[in-house]
């Protein structure tokens, strides 16, 4: 049996903090007990940890992630091990990516293909979605079959018409299917048929430079695939997951439909809560590290951003990891938006940045954990395993110094892309060590994981929906 314990720390969960020694058994939380007392100091270990004057938090869990995902003619640049690691460097312990149906071919192909890339390159433990791009008979009997796998949750979108995009009608079908089965929709809500027709009619006018990718993916196309989403969801009796939810409009939706009593949740990332439209506008083709759908908006809206994570109306901070290098990915699309690769880095740097939110009074320290380590966990069936610092729970476990100072950049992040959508930026609060399962990833600043520990995670139902 192997034993550690972490002395001295402030233990922050979404619900307590509180001064307390962590007795880690066998990759589990074992006890927690004040320091000081006869229990505390009764523990023997093979390993202690000095945590004092750090937090001690769980590790966190990004809910969104595309590793080596296929978009545009190329793949996102981080592998699962590059990916995780970098996720490990950022205290972010576990992750749920996308596995992707191919239109003509079965959910279970699609789940396959995702496992051989994933299983034994892991540093962190991982989760699957699977994407639906092709509702029929075949599909909607599937669902069911990979729910009794631990695949709990189904992402559909609302965009991207010829590639992943599901009208209401197939919308629908899964929808009430999730509802039979107890599975979660996760929806990208953006009008992708109108979107179209705005990006053709652009690129006529000339407007091919990074900017104008935010300016015809319209909030109020946001807005409305939401509403639309919502009522969806709410004929089928469903659960429903928007997903990257950027603008105040969608936020309004989410929250209306909240206060009807509907089980609606709402993700929101980073870039939106940090970046602008002003990003998109950077001169030359600077902007183009910053496309990613949805877009980044203007500055206004992170004001609805932040109240909706404060009143519960968003509940969960993901990434949308899914990096495409400036040089030969983005630039594909220099003298055509639209052809510019979506998605950007993050995955490294989402702990550290709602930290520095925090310090600016955006969101106190629980609601930080809980929107970054407990609820996603919940809402997708792996709390309390994930998520929390609790006997019985993985010691996945994030010794964090709270006032430690860095500079973003991409210079010495380890996530495999050539640029930061946060360059410069300075920020307070770093990850010192990490453990998975008990194991260091992560230990005093080096990273001393490696490939393969991470396991695969079935999934339970959402645990919000009931």
């Amino acid at each position: 049996m192997s034993r550690t314990v972490i002395r001295g720390g402030l233990v922050v969960t979404a619900s307590d903090e509180v001064h307390a020694d962590v007795l880690i058994e066998d990759g589990r939380v074992a006890a927690l007990a004040a320091p000081g007392t006869t229990a505390a100091e009764a523990w023997t270990a093979d390993r202690a940890l000095d945590a004092t004057d750090r937090y001690v938090l769980p590790g966190g869990v990004d809910a969104h992630t595309h590793m080596e995902m296929p978009f545009g003619g190329t793949h996102s640049s981080d592998t699962f091990e590059t990916g995780t690691r970098a996720a490990a460097w950022g205290g972010t312990t576990t992750i749920v990516d996308f596995a992707i149906q191919t239109v003509g071919r079965s959910l279970r192909e699609g789940l396959d293909a995702w496992h051989a890339k994933a299983e034994s390159n892991c540093a962190v433990d991982y989760g699957f979605h699977m994407i639906v791009s092709d509702v029929g008979a075949h599909t909607l009997r599937e669902m069911d079959r990979l729910i009794e796998e631990g695949v709990t949750s189904f992402k559909q979108f609302m965009a991207y018409p010829g590639v992943f995009y599901s009208d209401d009608g197939q919308i629908l079908r899964a929808m009430q299917r999730a509802a039979a089965n107890g599975g979660l929709i996760m929806m990208h809500a953006e009008n992708g048929i109108a979107i179209d027709v705005l990006v053709e009619q652009a690129l006529a006018r000339g407007e091919t430079d990074p900017r104008f990718h935010g300016e015809v993916r319209k909030e109020l196309l946001e807005a409305e695939a939401t509403h639309r989403a919502i009522r969806l969801a709410e004929v089928a009796g469903a659960p429903l997951y928007v997903v990257h939810v950027s603008a105040a409009k969608a936020v309004a939706e989410l929250a209306r439909a909240r206060d009807e009593g509907l089980p609606v949740f709402g993700e929101t990332c980073p870039q939106y809560l940090f970046l602008s439209t002003d990003n998109l506008a950077e001169p030359g083709f600077e902007g183009a590290k910053y496309v990613c759908s949805t877009p980044l908006r203007p500055r206004e809206h992170q004001a609805a951003l932040w109240r909706g994570l404060r009143t519960g109306d968003l509940q969960v901070v993901s990434t949308d990891h899914c990096p495409f290098c400036f040089t030969g990915q983005k630039d594909m699309g220099r003298g055509d938006f639209s052809k510019i690769p979506n998605g950007m880095p993050g995955v490294e740097h989402r702990m550290d940045l709602l930290h520095q939110a925090v310090l600016d009074g955006h969101i106190t320290r629980r609601r930080w954990i809980d929107i970054a380590c407990a609820t996603p966990a919940r809402m997708f069936g792996l709390y309390p395993r994930k998520g929390t610092i609790a006997p019985g729970a993985d010691a996945d476990v994030v010794i964090y110094d709270p006032h430690a100072e860095q500079v973003i950049s991409a210079a010495t992040h380890h996530m495999n892309v050539d640029y930061s959508a946060y360059e410069g930026r300075r920020i307070t609060g770093r990850v010192e060590t990490v453990l998975s399962r008990g194991v260091p990833v992560v230990e005093a600043g080096a990273y001393v994981g490696r490939a393969g520990h991470g396991s695969y995670l079935p999934r339970g139902l959402c645990q919000l929906a009931g």
